[in-house]
């Protein structure tokens, strides 16, 4: 389908639902209405005193647009993947999150003749959170531009809700299709000046670790990196605060010290320094002096980043962490859940429940989170990494330089690494490159899994050209496996190589890959 107007426009605000056929809707002193500009369409919502909580547009599909051939669709996801990415049919009341595809054929067989790829998607950044339904008559965008879960009071300003690019690609997989359609979605993607790759113990340690196991865990990937450039990260997750997973994030534990002169340890070690924060959480209560008007009316356990002085707060967190401390990547976590309310896999219909705003009604939802994320990614020193985690991909695209983009792998459970790690490196390789690296998160060695199916992991993941990151409990591995684990760090450490997925349309853990152009079968089971 090539981009047009809509055929309808509407909006809800006060529960009263108005549509008009075009491309414009006025009632009172509410106007929704769109125009091209540039290759894309642009929508927009204007208002005074009225809360609106959702846009939304009608396309109705008439002759060549109408698919009259078996077709799969494929959705992108809220904020990660669960493992539950895949393509399937026509799903007419699905609620498709950001993107979607619809597509013929099978990326399985090598002739392209007669492969044709729809592409439907809003540009990075939107001012709106975006959801699409697919059905054989027409396509709807469906936009949330609720401050929280309460219409946005504009006061008179003029919202740029999203800008809308549809584009159709013939005789290519729809791999490629969607890895070309990507990068029309963002004009400055963020990525790091290097390749990223390392440790991060928390798949051995989970949270119980301490200052000599992190220096430790530091000469290891070290040594294991011997001879390469750059130099390995070496990342401490959660469990360091006083406050494991909460704040403030001012200090470390007892078992970690001084959390400057760790950095500098770690870097001694021959690893660079990275770490883990959760910015907006106070599940421990530990936050006293925190006024009220702070904390987020849905749930006051967390801070509200629509309040410019939680904001100020995580700006001077940011700089205490890079600048005073030492850490050249952090990685922020849990933003999405600690705003929302909910995992992303829970939510079919909208990112949060109604009921609740936030401090400042007059900006959306998506306007908030997106200046959160530019405030961690603007307030770091020159230099650093910033790995987001649990968060709207495009929302932070340009505003991190990788996502984590699926839940967590395991060192404990086969499965949920096959799950969460395939499904994942799978379906959202398409924004590697495009929006930031994708981060499909890490090879968990504890001696529980054996080394026969992780190895399988740990080769695609460093053949997948993005942020290779290993937890390794040092007295498991044997020498052999050892060899192994450099092998891959090697791949890591230069990230030119690629892996393609093959049956990914019919299986959402695929077997068949491309790994640099020549194709290898994985076998995710054992008997």
């Amino acid at each position: 389908m090539k981009l047009r107007l809509p055929d309808m426009i509407g909006f809800d605000a006060r529960e009263e639902h108005v549509f008009a056929d075009g491309s414009c809707a006025e009632k009172g002193d509410v106007s929704a209405f769109c125009r091209m500009e540039n290759g894309a369409l642009g929508v927009y919502l204007r208002a005074q005193d009225t809360p609106v909580e959702w846009v939304t547009l009608v396309w109705r599909l008439r002759g060549d647009d109408r698919r009259s051939e078996p077709v799969k669709v494929f959705s992108d996801c809220w904020e990660r993947g669960y493992g539950d990415l895949q393509w399937s049919g026509v799903i007419p009341h699905r609620r498709m999150p950001w993107a979607f595809a619809v597509s013929n054929g099978t990326d399985s067989v090598p002739d392209m003749r007669g492969r044709f790829t729809e592409c439907f998607g809003v540009k990075v950044r939107p001012g709106a959170v975006a959801a699409w339904m697919y059905e054989p008559g027409r396509v709807t965008l469906i936009l949330d531009v609720r401050s929280g879960g309460e219409g946005v009071v504009l006061a008179g300003r003029e919202l740029a809700a999203c800008r809308v690019r549809m584009e159709d690609y013939a005789d290519q997989s729809a791999f490629s299709a969607l890895k070309n359609f990507y990068r029309t979605l963002c004009d400055d993607p963020l990525l790091p000046d290097f390749p990223v790759y390392g440790s991060n113990n928390w798949y051995y340690a989970y949270g119980k670790s301490s200052r000599a196991r992190i220096i430790g865990d530091a000469r290891l990937i070290s040594r294991l990196s011997e001879g390469l450039m750059p130099r390995p990260y070496m990342v401490i997750d959660a469990g360091w605060s006083e406050c494991p997973g909460a704040g403030p994030w001012d200090r470390g534990n007892p078992d970690y010290g001084h959390m400057g002169t760790l950095a500098g340890e770690i870097a001694s070690a021959g690893a660079v320094p990275g770490i883990w924060v959760r910015y907006l959480s106070d599940e421990e209560g530990r936050m006293q002096d925190v006024p009220p008007a702070w904390r987020l009316k849905r749930n006051p356990k967390y801070l509200d980043p629509s309040h410019p002085e939680v904001l100020r707060y995580v700006r001077e967190v940011t700089q205490r962490l890079s600048a005073e401390w030492g850490y050249r990547l952090i990685k922020h976590d849990f933003s999405c859940f600690d705003v929302f309310g909910d995992w992303g896999f829970r939510r079919p219909e909208t990112l949060t429940d109604g009921g609740w705003r936030f401090f400042d009604q007059s900006r959306t939802s998506a306007e908030i989170m997106a200046d959160f994320y530019r405030a961690v990614y603007e307030s770091a020193c020159p230099g650093t990494v910033i790995l987001a985690c649990n968060v709207p991909g495009f929302l932070t695209a340009g505003l991190c330089h990788i996502n984590r983009v699926g839940d967590d792998t395991s060192g404990r459970e086969w499965a949920r690494t096959r799950r969460m790690g395939v499904n994942t490196l799978a379906f959202h390789a398409m924004h590697d490159g495009a929006f930031y690296k994708a981060d499909h998160d890490c090879v968990g060695i504890t001696g529980r899994i054996p080394w026969t199916l992780n190895s399988r992991w740990a080769e695609l993941l460093s053949f997948s050209g993005t942020p290779l990151f290993f937890s390794t409990q040092p007295d498991v591995p044997s020498p052999a496996e050892f060899r192994d684990i450099s092998a891959c760090l090697v791949r890591g450490a230069s990230q030119n190589h690629s892996a393609v997925p093959l049956d990914w349309m019919e299986n959402c853990c695929p077997e068949r890959w491309l790994l640099d152009g020549t194709e290898k079968t994985f076998v995710w089971t054992e008997n």
